[in-house]
């Protein structure tokens, strides 16, 4: 069963009928991205925030989102992939001996959050023509790397936090040595999820591509330098530049390699990747700075205090600009993003089209 296609409740016609109103639409409103540019430009923190433009973009479908939010079963997409990752993510990380070892790592890896970085992973396999199975491995490694940066981050020397999701955060359980060992299991064991992926249909040097991506995000150009730049931040007078800095590499750069990676597992091709580079880029600044304003809002899932950034002096985006205008960028990043989406195909992009819908509601978090 295809997950982009209408419920299986729909007729056959009515699945003919849904692709050609997407294809119909999409010819209806068409703009120069120059346009988009301009708007871009006439914003100065606005152009800092948005990083630099699509090489290739000519032209968006402007209205898309008013169309497939009522054609598209978003909630049921992300529920049965989550359901699909978490089996295979049970499966990858056994309790075996030593029993408190791969007790810390499932801990806080099953169950995890909503599975957000990994479904784009999948979503963006599934866009070029991959699939599912193709892409599970590697969704399965973006978890594991993702759960590892969230176990380190609520560790005493770095944000010292005794929650996360709601219950005890891993070094309040297993103790700090525990954790870190958790942690460093995690990271060798999502090297080895995409290293020794059982497919014939991916070749050893996009394997190779994969892992040097993923690995990138996380270390000295990724994570590692934003972490670093983050907390020698606390307490001090940040300009927006170097706040755009920090969360580049501390979250975009996760983000964007999650998508680029299922696109290279999918098989994609360089005009593929550049688009959904750009895509990850928008995607992984908004879900940044989404973040920072749940942490002054709060969110009804969860039971974390909320204004801990602020607390801790922390540089983030509600504290330079206010949170009306955090809000304002975030929503401008997912269109931009969106933008990218108009030359694949539309029932393909769907999925990657809502994904990111919720970001802009506010009512969760991660």
């Amino acid at each position: 069963m295809s997950l982009i296609l209408p419920p299986s409740s729909v007729s056959m016609a009515s699945s003919e009928l849904y692709r050609n109103s997407i294809n119909a639409h999409k010819h209806q409103s068409m703009i120069a991205f120059d346009h988009a540019k301009h708007v871009t430009n006439s914003h100065p923190a606005k152009s800092i925030l948005m990083g630099r433009q699509p090489k290739k973009l000519k032209i968006i479908n402007s209205q898309r989102n008013d169309t497939l939010p009522r054609l598209f079963q978003v909630d049921e997409y992300k529920a049965l992939k989550a359901k699909q990752i978490n089996k295979a993510l049970d499966e990858a990380v056994p309790l075996r001996h030593p029993a408190i070892l791969h007790e810390a790592m499932r801990y806080s890896l099953i169950p995890g959050g909503k599975r957000f970085m990994s479904t784009l992973c999948i979503a963006s396999c599934e866009l070029v023509g991959g699939s599912e199975s193709v892409a599970m491995s590697l969704a399965c490694a973006i978890e594991m790397l993702s759960t590892m940066g969230t176990i380190q981050d609520d560790l005493p020397c770095f944000d010292n936090d005794d929650l996360r999701r709601g219950k005890p955060s891993n070094h309040k359980v297993f103790g700090e040595a525990t954790t870190i060992l958790a942690c460093q299991a995690l990271h060798c064991l999502a090297v080895e999820q995409i290293a020794m992926m059982k497919t014939k249909n991916v070749s050893p040097d996009r394997l190779l591509r994969a892992i040097v991506e993923m690995s990138s995000a996380i270390g000295s150009e990724g994570l590692a330098a934003g972490q670093i730049m983050d907390i020698s931040s606390e307490g001090k007078d940040v300009s927006l530049s170097e706040l755009n800095f920090i969360h580049r590499h501390k979250s975009e750069k996760f983000v964007e390699a999650s998508i680029v990676s299922g696109v290279i597992i999918g098989g994609g091709n360089e005009e593929e990747i550049e688009r959904m580079r750009n895509y990850g880029k928008c995607v992984g600044m908004a879900y940044q700075l989404w973040n920072d304003i749940v942490d002054v809002i709060g969110s009804p899932e969860t039971k974390e205090t909320t204004g801990r950034d602020m607390l801790r002096g922390k540089a983030t985006y509600p504290k330079l600009v206010g949170i009306d205008e955090s809000k304002n960028y975030a929503k401008e990043l997912l269109a931009k993003a969106k933008q990218e989406l108009a030359y694949f195909d539309p029932a393909k992009a769907a999925p990657l089209d809502h994904l990111v819908n919720f970001m802009v509601s506010f009512d969760n978090v991660n």
